[in-house]
């Protein structure tokens, strides 16, 4: 059986709402309304996964649980990996599975994400409001994210291909602040 294989490009933007009118303008309509996401990131004590590369995550999204597994990112200019993904019923459970068998939170971060979609194309474009930033991302056939950033006004020197821990990362560097995760400052 042939794994699927996800192959996407962020875009970082300037606003939210200046996203959303430029993805309305170029034909798109709201697939899955703004939800909050937490991204838990899972690894074994010696980091083992990150350091091949692979990436093992639970994502709770609107009551939604999804467990993804991510392979090694594949050599091109878009962002390609293999992606196997599960949805669950329970976060705590999941969470408890995987700490089971070695897997323990390593990072996290947040976000805002509200899906796009344009009628008869299989990609699709997310808005994903973080801490560090606005993103837009697109995913689908490479083809389709070149033909689509192009028309969206944005070359390949605009594209990112990293991850938002990577971009987390660098960003917590750039601004001399120790990296504990990317998440929202917590109100009371």
């Amino acid at each position: 059986m042939k794994a699927p294989i996800e192959t996407e490009i962020k875009i970082p933007v300037e606003s939210a709402a200046g996203a959303r009118a430029l993805l309305r303008r170029c034909g798109f309509k709201v697939r899955a309304r703004r939800v909050f996401e937490q991204n838990i990131v899972l690894d074994d004590s010696g980091g083992s996964l990150r350091a091949r590369g692979l990436l093992l995550r639970v994502r709770a999204a609107g009551g939604a649980v999804t467990c993804t597994y991510k392979g090694p990112s594949l050599a091109g200019r878009h962002k390609r990996r293999v992606e196997q993904e599960f949805g669950a019923t329970d976060l705590k459970a999941c969470l408890a599975l995987f700490e089971g068998i070695g897997f323990r939170e390593s990072f996290r971060y947040e976000k805002y994400r509200t899906e796009y979609e344009r009628a008869g194309e299989d990609g699709h474009a997310t808005l994903d409001e973080t801490p560090i930033g606005v993103f837009m991302e697109l995913e689908g056939a490479a083809g389709w994210i070149d033909r689509t950033a192009a028309e969206l006004g944005f070359g390949p020197e605009a594209w990112v291909t990293s991850s938002y821990a990577s971009l987390y990362f660098a960003w917590c560097a750039k601004k001399r602040r120790r990296p504990t995760g990317m998440t929202f400052p917590k109100t009371t």
